[in-house]
């Protein structure tokens, strides 16, 4: 591209551990690096948003800042959303998710919705997507869908895949012409439950139905797949999702230039 479009990538947090040897007690901010991979592969500048909240906090500086200064925004995997974020109570402990981050990335989302620029969620992003507009999430689907296909194995993680069906007429179905299904990897043992207000299906998982993308049509691009696009390799035969990039990258061009 002529111009290098600027796209913010929400942070992954490892919280203060007094047990950790590295940094001991302090909070880390990070991006996984694939994700950062696959937004530079077209050109684009890929930047993590860090959170201005915290024990540590200095200065103004707020999530508004940055929405005003870049083009679009990324919300990558990670850990699970905390239930109490869609008003339940978490089944076990450790499904108890992170309550910091969903809050940050609830106003990352909304800094973002506000000046018309893009969003594009990742997992955990498609998740915290359809949670903060208003929709629900299984917390576990072994133990709340039974019979669901495998969508996470800790044993291969990335290399566990599954097939997916495009839902016609909708925007990520055209993306991909004639193909009415694909493979896509699974690394995600939690799924939308009740969809928010607004999001439409752009595809399910054909073996037990669960939701793989969704997207709101009207107003500005907010876009999610259940998937992890970074984590592709073209020799294993799964989506190619260049054209979904391109997508959102062309919507965040638009916005810039007008």
């Amino acid at each position: 591209m002529s111009h290098r479009l600027m796209v913010g990538v929400s942070a992954c947090f490892f919280h203060a551990d007094a047990n950790r040897p590295i940094f001991t007690g302090k909070t880390l901010q990070y991006v996984e690096q694939s994700i950062a991979h696959w937004v530079m592969s077209t050109g684009a500048l890929a930047l993590m948003i860090p959170n201005p909240a915290g024990d540590t906090k200095k200065g103004d500086v707020t999530l508004a800042d940055y929405a005003e200064r870049l083009d679009a925004l990324v919300l990558e995997g990670g850990s699970d959303v905390w239930p109490g974020s869609y008003a339940e109570t978490p089944l076990e402990e450790r499904w108890s998710g992170d309550r910091i981050r969903d809050a940050y990335e609830q106003e990352l989302l909304r800094a973002f919705e506000a000046r018309g620029k893009p969003v594009l969620g990742v997992c955990r992003g498609l998740q915290l997507m359809n949670v903060a507009l208003g929709g629900t999430l299984w917390q576990d689907i072994d133990t709340q869908r039974p019979g669901a296909v495998r969508h996470r194995d800790a044993a291969v993680y990335d290399r566990n895949f599954h097939d997916v069906q495009f839902v016609a007429g909708t925007r990520l179905a055209a993306l991909h012409g004639s193909a009415a299904r694909a493979k896509v990897n699974s690394v995600h043992h939690q799924a939308i439950k009740e969809l928010a207000p607004g999001l439409v299906v752009e595809a399910t998982s054909p073996s037990d139905g669960l939701i793989e993308a969704v997207r709101r049509p009207g107003g500005s691009y907010m876009a999610a797949v259940q998937w992890h696009p970074e984590f592709h390799r073209r020799d294993e035969g799964t989506l190619d999702d260049t054209p979904m990039l391109a997508d959102f990258l062309d919507a965040a061009d638009a916005v810039k230039r007008r």
